[in-house]
Order: structure tokens, then sequence, then C-alpha cells
């Protein structure tokens, strides 16, 4: 049976990267994001089915798999933290609800509704991030929430075994998150930890879809956190 892995923002950055590497090693791959313009772009380019659906909300998540049938493997890659970085001193909870529904919420729903439709031997992939090792001002919330995916999939891990469940840590990755992140001052900014990382440069997209797959290939990882960080907690 052809290998088929569903990716949750899978349009663009990191999602995008991992979707055109399964392809060309010949597996089935659908993408599922909430930019129907960005899904129409992906499919014209990979050829992959698409669905349009929000990682956030619990009906969507259900769709999805209604049109999937059996998967064998399931990737989020989903962040919409934008209104995750503020000071605490004036947080706005409201602003950054956004980001714990596509970071730590909608992964557990995609936990829920993904897992009776994987086929055995599959797995879940979480993707977290540098946040949880490596804070900085103005991301506390993004620092629980990448840390907190590190236990929900070690839990997971053992109540959904024998599937797997692992989480993808990033380091700092050219990605349009940066956009958002720092604005004009993107370039700049990267180029600045390029210099510090033991690696001298900022990671790629194939860099964590290279990560990503050696955790759907090897049958005998679970409970873990893959650090694609480029050595990043080390300075």
């Amino acid at each position: 049976m052809q290998e088929h892995v569903v990716i949750v923002g899978g349009s663009s950055g990191m999602g995008y990267a991992l979707a055109a590497e399964l392809i060309a090693q010949g597996s089935e791959v659908t993408i599922a994001g909430r930019s129907p313009g960005k899904l129409d772009a992906v499919r014209r380019e990979l050829g992959v089915r698409t669905v349009a659906m929000d990682i956030g909300i619990e009906a969507d998540i259900e769709r999805l798999f209604a049109a999937t049938g059996t998967v064998s493997h399931i990737v989020t890659t989903a962040a919409d933290v934008g209104g995750a970085y503020q000071p605490i001193s004036e947080y706005d909870v409201d602003a950054a609800r956004s980001a714990v529904d596509s970071k730590l919420l909608g992964p557990l729903l995609l936990a829920k509704h993904g897992a009776p439709v994987l086929e055995p031997g599959g797995s879940i992939v979480f993707t977290s991030g540098i946040a949880a090792y490596r804070p900085g001002p103005r991301a506390s919330l993004l620092a629980a929430l990448n840390g907190a995916l590190a236990s929900l999939a070690a839990a997971l891990a053992v109540e959904l075994a024998p599937l797997r469940v692992n989480v993808v840590s990033p380091g700092w990755v050219d990605t349009p998150i940066w956009q958002d992140v720092a604005g004009d001052a993107a370039p700049a900014t990267l180029a600045a930890m390029a210099a510090r990382l033991p690696v001298g440069r900022i990671g790629r997209t194939q860099d964590i879809a290279a990560a990503i797959i050696a955790l759907l290939r090897n049958g005998f990882i679970t409970g873990t956190v893959l650090h694609a960080d480029g050595g990043h907690r080390l300075v």
C-alpha cells in the first residue's frame, strides 16, 4: 500500500518542503490549510490533494479525516503565532488565542480524530520550536506552548500505543513566519543568529523536512523530541 501522509499547514514553509520531499520519494500527500489561494497554488505545483480547514475548529478536523480515509502518518506544522508575541505586562489574551488553538489544542484534536484512521505502524508528528528551550522577551506564551507539545506527545505515545507520537523542534528557520515576528528587520535578525549558531547558518525548510521524515520512517522512536536547531540550545 502506498504511504499516505496528511500535512496540516503544508501549503508553505516547512510543511511545503516536507510535502515536496515525500512526493519525490513516492508517497501520496494530502495538504490541509486555511488559505484557499495557497492551497490552489500547492495543488497545481505539487499535484497533491488539498483540504481547506482550520486546525482550531474540531468539525474541520473531523471533516478532514472523513475525506482522507486511512492514512499512514499525520504531521502538523501549522502555527498562527503572530498574536503570541507580547510583553507580559500588556498581555492581550484574546489576541493570542489563535496561537493556543494552532499550537496545542489543534494538535490534540488531530490526535483525537486522526488516530482512528491511522494504519498499523502509523505515527503523528507535532512541530514545536526553540522558544521552549531558549525563550526570549515577549515569547512567554510561545515558550509554554512549545514546551507543552513535548508533554502532550509523551502522554499520547503511551495512550495511543502502538501508534507513535513525536515532536520535531526546529530552531530558527528561514520561513515567511519571520515577517510576523520581526517585519523589515527579519533579514538582519536571521543573519545575527546565523553568526551565533555552531553550524554557522540559519535552518532551511528542507532541514526540518528531513528531520520529520526521519521520525516517520523509524518505527522504534516514540514520545521523543527531535531537535533540529543547528545547536541553538547550546549557545
